[in-house]
């Protein structure tokens, strides 16, 4: 590719200013994986269907690999690497762990990223509600169950977090 064909990008990724030129074509899971060597938002069907790629667009989930990156252009794309980085991920990794929700693991940083969407929401979730947010990523590992239940165990205890700090006002 001759250097002509590139544009620039300028975007945060993970709270930090990313500037580079890249070629139109080229998504956001790529240019994250490749550019920036951040390898846990994974690549799996690469149309929108598995929801491995899973990451952040201004706080909304958003499948990296039907994006391109120059449509990121001025927003603030956060990965579950950025998550986990700033501790947003504590509460659900350890549920995760607890309840033996992650196997193999290709899923589990596209499921994380959508469990924490619908958690900053607030509340605890109806189980139909859980199953619902997440029925956009694939697992063939689990059966889904210990999914849901570790995000409704961190669900509840962010409530109970939230309930003990308010009484303790």
């Amino acid at each position: 590719m001759l250097a002509s064909d590139l544009v620039p990008l300028t975007l945060a990724v993970n709270g930090a200013p990313v500037a580079r030129m890249v070629a139109p074509r080229t998504t956001l899971a790529d240019f994250l994986r490749a550019e920036l060597e951040l390898t846990a938002t994974h690549v799996g069907c690469e149309m929108g269907a598995c929801g491995a790629c899973l990451v952040l667009l201004d706080g909304v989930p958003v499948h990296s690999c039907l994006v391109f990156a120059v449509q990121a252009e001025g927003q603030k794309v956060e990965t579950v690497e950025g998550l986990v980085a700033r501790g947003a991920l504590a509460r659900l990794q350890a549920a995760f762990h607890e309840r033996n929700a992650l196997q193999c693991g290709f899923c589990t940083p596209g499921m994380l990223v959508n469990a924490f969407a619908l958690l900053e929401r607030g509340g605890v979730p109806e189980r139909e509600e859980i199953r619902d947010a997440i029925s956009g990523n694939y697992c063939r590992c689990t059966g889904y169950e210990a999914i849901v239940d570790a995000i409704e165990a961190a669900a509840r205890q962010a409530a109970a977090e939230s309930a003990d700090a308010e009484g303790a006002r």
